[in-house]
């Protein structure tokens, strides 16, 4: 028996917890169950990171790894003015269903409101945790990066994307997207997605990812061009949610 006083709230909780990821582990297995992934994740989003702060500071001690000179030195692909002021870090895996809702439904406003208009600039780093073959989409996509395609594939990939290791991101699947991107040199490609060119660089982003406390995708840093007043945003939030961190980064 617990003690008289033992919050029954926690016990219902940790209960939940450990049933939510037995089921997790059994979708991640078996894809006929994809529906009821998307059910847990939506789930997983809208209440979870409801009910904690969707703004967090961060330690200090990790600020040079997110320097924009840093970021942009080490090959990560970006949108936008390097000047500009206000810098936007998205943490992603190439099958994850909530970053594709956030690539369709509010990357598209952020990039008009504040890529465009030169306030944001848009760095994305590799967090490949969702399945199999979220590694080599990961690597396929750095690969396209080096002839300056990186965000085509990257929107082929999220237009096309399928079930969790269904096949639709196997090794010959990507390549045959790849050809897709119109000027894409395909040999360089095969060449460098075959090497696994970038597979540090992608363990690299995964161990800065786990060194803010991400472990779900999508994640996000919001900090000004300077490094300072770094900021935490997790999952797919709405536009709203970013607005109201990026306006007070540019004191507006």
């Amino acid at each position: 028996m617990f003690p008289f006083d033992f919050p029954i709230v926690f016990i219902i909780f940790s209960i939940s917890v450990f049933f939510y990821s037995q089921i997790f582990m059994t979708i991640s297995t078996f894809s006929f169950l994809y529906p009821i992934s998307i059910t847990l994740d939506h789930y997983l989003s809208s209440n979870v990171f409801a009910q904690m702060p969707d703004i967090k500071k961060t330690d200090k001690t990790i600020m040079p790894s997110l320097s924009l000179f840093n970021l942009i030195k080490q090959g990560s692909p970006y949108q936008g003015n390097k000047s500009a002021p206000v810098v936007l870090i998205d943490f992603s895996d190439l099958q994850c269903k909530l970053c594709q809702r956030f690539v369709k439904s509010t990357e598209p406003l952020i990039n008009s409101t504040y890529i465009q208009t030169g306030k944001v600039i848009l760095i994305f780093k590799h967090l490949p945790n969702r399945g199999f073959d979220s590694m080599p989409a990961s690597l396929a996509a750095q690969c396209t990066n080096d002839q300056g395609k990186f965000w085509q594939f990257h929107n082929v990939l999220y237009n096309v994307q399928g079930p969790i290791d269904s096949g639709w991101a196997s090794k010959d699947n990507l390549k045959k997207m790849a050809l897709q991107i119109p000027g894409l040199d395909i040999e360089k490609f095969i060449s460098c997605f075959d090497s696994q060119k970038y597979k540090s660089l992608v363990q690299s982003d995964i161990e800065l990812a786990h060194s803010l406390g991400f472990t779900q995708t999508p994640s996000f840093i919001i900090e000004k061009n300077n490094d300072s007043n770094i900021q935490k945003i997790e999952g797919a939030q709405p536009f709203a949610a970013f607005k109201a961190v990026v306006d007070k980064e540019l004191g507006q």
